[in-house]
């Protein structure tokens, strides 16, 4: 997801979204589904986001 998709759905659904986060991990939107770079971008990126995220509630 990039800022514009975050931006996009913030908007379009903010009284559901209330003050949940939206993470941002900056990944363009050119991959084809299961794509394997994409999938080697998002096993690097996610756990560490997802690990924090746990750690706060």
């Amino acid at each position: 997801m990039e800022d514009e998709h975050s931006s996009r759905l913030k908007a379009r659904f903010r009284q559901l979204l209330n003050s949940e986060v939206v993470y941002v991990l900056d990944i363009p939107d050119e991959f084809q589904f299961m794509d394997p770079d994409l999938v080697d971008i998002l096993e690097q990126t996610v756990p560490p986001i997802l690990l924090a995220a746990l750690k706060q509630d």
